[in-house]
């Protein structure tokens, strides 16, 4: 322990957390409120600016779910909505997009992880309403879900249509409850996000059942005939 605390990266990172921590504690940090404020103050270039790195970004395997909730928090439910949904769905067909223009191949091989392989099988199962249910509040990761499309020979507009429709739910709830967090939402809003991620926890219990059963009947043994 003492080997490790004289080692100078390891004793630089603790006065760098400590000192976050003093500053955190001294300075005042604005609130949920007096940062929507902000965001409203700036102009459109701010949203603009928003849309394109939240569209960019999440092509990459990184969570979306940080700006889901940030477009809520600085821009309110409805502007809000509008670019989570639109830039969640442009990031989708840059993906697609991309990987059909690279080696599928190579992006293939790097796909390795057992979600992939279950993804991958529920799209040549059941094509694109497999897409619309795994863009419901799933386990899968976004990005994950647009690389093994990309792979896949699902079409285009039927795999645009169906993540639109599955985004939806999940993405207008968040967005919600990330402007909740201003204390200046409708309590209406807030059961109407409520009742939206309850409808996709309930379309995912549904497709999880109605693919488990799909997959019973196809993998049922024929009866044997008894010959004559």
């Amino acid at each position: 322990m003492t080997r490790l605390i004289r080692d100078p990266r390891v004793l630089a990172s603790i006065i760098g957390i400590a000192a976050l921590f003093v500053i955190a504690m001294l300075v005042p940090l604005p609130s949920p409120r007096q940062i929507q404020d902000w965001a409203t103050s700036v102009g459109p270039v701010f949203p603009l600016l928003f849309f394109v790195v939240h569209a960019l970004v999440t092509v990459a395997p990184i969570p979306r779910t940080v700006f889901t909730v940030s477009a809520g928090l600085l821009f309110g439910p409805v502007l809000g909505i509008a670019l989570a949904v639109g830039a969640t769905t442009i990031s989708a067909a840059l993906a697609i997009l991309l990987v059909r223009a690279l080696d599928r191949e190579q992006v293939a091989s790097r796909l390795t992880h057992p979600a992939v392989r279950a993804v991958d099988d529920r799209l040549q199962r059941r094509g694109w309403l497999a897409v619309g249910s795994l863009r419901l509040i799933a386990a899968v990761p976004f990005s994950v879900i647009n690389y093994c499309c990309g792979l896949s020979s699902i079409r285009f507009w039927p795999y645009m249509i169906a993540t639109l429709v599955g985004v939806l739910p999940g993405t207008v709830g968040t967005v919600i409850l990330g402007d909740a967090l201003t204390g200046t939402t409708h309590p209406a809003l807030i059961v109407f996000s409520a009742v939206l991620i309850a409808v996709g926890v309930i379309g995912l219990v549904v497709d999880a059942r109605w693919g488990t059963r799909s997959v019973a009947l196809v993998e049922e043994p024929a009866p044997a005939t008894v010959p004559e």
